[in-house]
């Protein structure tokens, strides 16, 4: 019987009994890790490792427009900044321009800590102090 890694394990359990709001966090936390190892690479020269980071960076981009809400104007609003958002990285990605995914990567972590501050005011509004 072959052992499961135990980080994987907790990994696999986080994922399957987070609330979406908790998943989109994720997603932007992970966006943000290959983001910023898609940099270091692009420094050190490392263009096909590069392109493999900013290839995920997109996917979760693309995942997050695909399960956007647009009956509402801030959802066509969002639905904007992330098609911006991905094309810098495209750019970013084909032209090995940092400039261009730090400025992706800045979109990126504006759209995480507003949903971080959002989800603690729910947290605080539905379990008052508890929810910390």
């Amino acid at each position: 019987m072959a052992m499961r890694n135990p980080y994987q394990t907790y990994q696999n359990n986080k994922v399957e009994t987070s609330s979406p709001a908790e998943l989109t966090l994720m997603l932007y936390n992970g966006a943000l890790k290959f983001s910023g190892l898609a940099k270091k690479a692009m420094n050190d020269g490392h263009i096909a490792e590069s392109n493999t980071n900013i290839l995920k960076v997109q996917n979760i981009v693309r995942e997050l427009m695909v399960t956007l809400k647009v009956d509402t104007e801030l959802g066509k609003n969002m639905l904007a900044l992330y098609d911006y958002t991905l094309n810098l990285l495209i750019e970013a990605n084909m032209e090995k321009d940092i400039t261009k995914l730090d400025s992706a990567t800045d979109m990126i972590t504006q759209f995480r800590d507003t949903w971080k501050e959002a989800l603690q005011i729910d947290r605080k509004q539905r379990f008052g102090n508890e929810g910390k």
